[in-house]
């Protein structure tokens, strides 16, 4: 019998942020309705994982639920979640990423992620618009995918934090001209909007991590966060509230979803440690689930994906095998997504008119180049595999995985100390100190990568402060 998932509906929750009290309005909406438990989504949001009444609806006037397929809106997902617990961008503070997530106020078609290179937790390339920290204060890099593009391609400038809003509304307007190239889309949302780019002087480095463990009380600072996961995805209702209620007691401000079906509670002060858990042992809640279940993506209400996971789980811990940084996801032939994690378990689609005559599943397994879904390049490892051959399949890229770890880095460690005895020639601004590389060029001027800084035109005026072509300095860019 074919597994069906359905399509409850969510609540968007604008960067997977939100207060105790909003949390709190919505699991008592929530039990209004009926309900005695939510769940998460992957893009950080809040699903109502039953079905409702939606004549109901209008007695919460706080709430819009929405069913992204059928409504078109998208749900932001952002790394506000790991700040200040795991390695960040100085500038990208707690603080930054409320103020940037406050820009947006209009109802998105596309899927946003704004994210920070540093840290692993949140999926840095998943969105159609992807907006990932530089290490210029206030400025982004961005990749964009839009729904009919293969593949996700790095926009040709540097966004400042206050226009990203209306560069995305600008790209979400501009659809209707069906942009074929980032070059196109550059142009046309050049010409739609008037912001303050900045010139793309160095690529994006993403430092690779192995996945955190991101469970249980942790303490940072002179504070501790905590971490909680269900393995159904079903969060009581009864204890959700009272934790919002002791989160206000403990004045902390702000609850935040994690893409894996998750949540974090951060600035629990170090004096009502043991009152937390306390807390926790009289609800029973287990904070130290194995890695082996916290890594794991997989489709929201997909029976089949959940049962699988488990039948491989239990394999794993059958064996003592160790998964430690590595990430895993369930996807089938239907699924639209992006893979983001290690390793992807892919159902195939069953022969069509076989009558009576059933035959078994059968699965593909592929794996992210170094096992970092953020190179977005996947190898095929093995096809049309039976379901008793994936523990032992994966048993093998775990092993290949820990082989290799650190290897793929000193080799490119290893080119990177060749490359440090040559020198490039850049211009620097002495007002502003942008860099003109010309290996980049300047596209926001337009000025075409591998174009010499003699050639410039004399009218060339620095992208940030506008000085003039005679203000940049000849400088020796150590690579």
């Amino acid at each position: 019998m074919k597994n069906k998932t359905k399509e409850s509906y969510r609540l968007r929750i604008n960067g997977g942020v939100l207060s105790p009290g909003e949390l709190k309005y919505i699991c008592e909406a929530a039990e209004s309705l009926g309900l005695d438990a939510i769940s998460f989504g992957s893009r950080q949001d809040i699903i109502f994982p039953e079905e409702i009444d939606k004549s109901m609806f209008s007695q919460f006037d706080k709430i819009q639920f929405i069913k992204p397929k059928r409504d078109g809106m998208e749900n932001i997902v952002s790394s506000y979640v790991s700040a200040d617990i795991l390695p960040s961008t100085s500038w990208l503070t707690s603080d930054r990423y409320l103020y940037v997530l406050e820009q947006f106020k209009h109802k998105l078609k596309l899927r946003v992620n704004i994210t920070d290179p540093k840290q692993r937790l949140v999926p840095l390339f998943t969105g159609n618009v992807n907006f990932v920290a530089s290490e210029h204060e206030d400025y982004w890099y961005l990749y964009v995918r839009l729904p009919e593009w293969k593949k996700t391609v790095m926009y040709p400038a540097l966004i400042y934090s206050w226009d990203m809003d209306k560069i995305e509304l600008a790209i979400e307007k501009v659809l209707i001209e069906e942009p074929e190239n980032i070059e196109t889309l550059f142009e046309l949302v050049s010409d739609a909007v008037d912001s303050n780019n900045r010139t793309v002087d160095r690529p994006l480095e993403v430092p690779f991590y192995p996945f955190p463990y991101y469970e249980g009380m942790n303490r940072f600072g002179d504070k501790y966060w905590l971490g909680l996961y269900w393995r159904n995805n079903r969060y009581d209702i009864r204890f959700l509230k009272a934790m919002c209620d002791l989160c206000a007691e403990n004045k902390i401000g702000k609850i935040s979803i994690t893409p894996w079906k998750s949540f974090i509670v951060k600035g629990i002060p170090m004096k009502f440690k043991l009152q937390w858990e306390r807390f926790l042992g009289s609800y029973g809640i287990n904070v130290r689930h194995s890695m082996l279940e916290l890594n794991w993506h997989l489709p929201v209400f997909d029976t089949a994906a959940l049962n699988l996971k488990k039948y491989l789980v239990t394999n794993f811990d059958q064996n003592d095998i160790s998964t430690y940084g590595l990430t895993f996801g369930v996807a089938n032939y239907e699924s639209k997504t992006y893979h983001f994690t290690s390793i992807v378990i892919e159902k195939n689609k069953q022969p069509e008119n076989l009558g009576d005559f059933i035959i078994r599943d059968t699965y593909n397994l592929l794996y992210a180049k170094n096992f970092d879904p953020n190179t977005r390049e996947y190898i095929m490892h093995v096809q049309d595999v039976d379901k008793v051959e994936l523990p032992g399949l994966l048993m093998e890229l775990s092993k290949l995985y820990f082989e290799q770890l650190g290897m793929e880095r000193e080799e490119e460690a290893e080119v990177n100390v060749v490359k440090d005895v040559n020198e490039e020639e850049v211009y620097q601004c002495k007002d502003c100190l942008t860099v003109y590389n010309e290996s980049y060029g300047d596209l926001t001027q337009d000025i075409s990568p591998n174009t010499p800084f003699d050639s410039l035109p004399e009218t060339y005026e620095c992208s940030i402060c506008e000085a003039p072509k005679s203000s940049f300095e000849q400088k020796v860019l150590v690579k």
